[in-house]
């Protein structure tokens, strides 16, 4: 009878370990689900200063914690995680573009003589495999941008990474559009490069390319941008590792493209057998007008204007045969502006 109370209490011990132990399963598997489940928002916390539109059209204003299959989500290479944006060639759009995006729109509004700064360290994993090579949108994505909310809400910056297929090495550019005088209809595009080549650079046929830039950025190979508006002058910074630092400054207060004169004979080229591109800026550019920044993946390769593949809208057999665009941001920053140099 005595042993009794030991065997009693040696039962008790046994299963209060064994519950410890099943305890310890259960938080250790817990723990690895979060991290498999981490949100956008725990590798880039800015995330609450945006909302988002993704290439299928789901809308979300609130992005903490927010994140969506094969849209938005993260990826872990090397130990380092990555927002992933990803968006089909065809897919439901903004009510101003015919393109597809997976892209942040800073809800903070701003003129340009109050500013802003955005930055951003990322990759383009993929752009359209399709296309007409004498489209200049074919094959490319806008991986930021400033967009008007005011007036004709056109865009004073879209940086671009373009790559063509079979080469290795793509450009890095970024475009202004004029703030038109008039009828938007005369609106334009000027490109300038930042690594290969620029916007008007294009294949001499549908199915024919131009030589691969030998300064170029590789699908992959990580690029930073940073995008100072301050006082209505904006600033822009482009570095990567192996490449030269770039950078260049543009009056968004004041046209460099107010009369026809002025018309860069870039913009005379590319638009030539275009409706649009035969205007003129208004001499104030976008002086006073409210502007914001975006941030992510806008697909450039449309049925409309590119002739890229499509499927029939399938976004499944988008993914699988390639006609997406796919950008991975590392970090990324949104804020005031800085006077230069700081």
């Amino acid at each position: 009878m005595k042993k009794l109370p030991l065997i009693i209490v040696a039962i008790l011990t046994i299963v209060a370990c064994k519950n410890e132990s099943k305890k310890k399963q259960e938080s250790s598997a817990v723990s690895t689900t979060n991290t498999i489940k981490k949100a956008p928002s725990d590798v880039i916390p800015f995330m609450d200063k945006w909302k988002i539109l993704l290439g299928d059209g789901t809308k979300s204003e609130d992005l903490v914690g927010f994140q969506k299959d094969g849209f938005f989500y993260v990826e872990t290479e090397n130990n380092t995680d990555w927002v992933v944006y990803k968006t089909p060639n065809s897919g439901i759009t903004s009510r101003t573009s015919s393109n597809t995006r997976t892209e942040l729109g800073e809800k903070k509004h701003w003129i340009p003589e109050e500013g802003g700064k955005l930055t951003g360290t990322l990759k383009v994993k993929h752009v359209s495999t399709t296309g007409d090579a004498t489209a200049a949108s074919s094959y490319s994505v806008v991986v930021g941008q400033i967009h008007s909310d005011e007036g004709h809400e056109n865009e004073p910056l879209k940086i671009y990474y373009k790559k063509f297929p079979g080469h290795t090495k793509g450009s890095v550019f970024w475009n202004y559009e004029i703030n038109t005088e008039g009828d938007n209809i005369g609106r334009f595009d000027y490109s300038t490069a930042v690594w290969g080549h620029d916007f008007s650079v294009v294949g001499k046929d549908a199915t024919s390319y131009p030589e691969e830039p030998e300064n170029g950025i590789a699908l992959n190979e990580e690029f930073s941008y940073k995008v100072n508006v301050y006082k209505g002058i904006m600033y822009l910074t482009f570095k990567s590792e192996g490449h030269e630092t770039v950078t260049f400054t543009k009056s968004l207060i004041k046209s460099e493209f107010a009369t026809r004169e002025a018309v860069p004979e870039q913009v005379k080229r590319v638009y030539a057998n275009r409706e649009k591109g035969g205007g003129v800026e208004r001499a104030i550019a976008y002086a006073g007008e409210i502007n914001y920044f975006k941030q992510g993946a806008y697909n450039q390769a449309n049925y409309k204007s590119t002739k890229s593949e499509i499927y029939g809208g399938d976004i499944a057999k988008q993914y699988e045969n390639g006609s997406y665009a796919e950008v991975w941001f590392k970090t990324a920053t949104v804020g005031e502006a800085t006077a230069p140099n700081k």
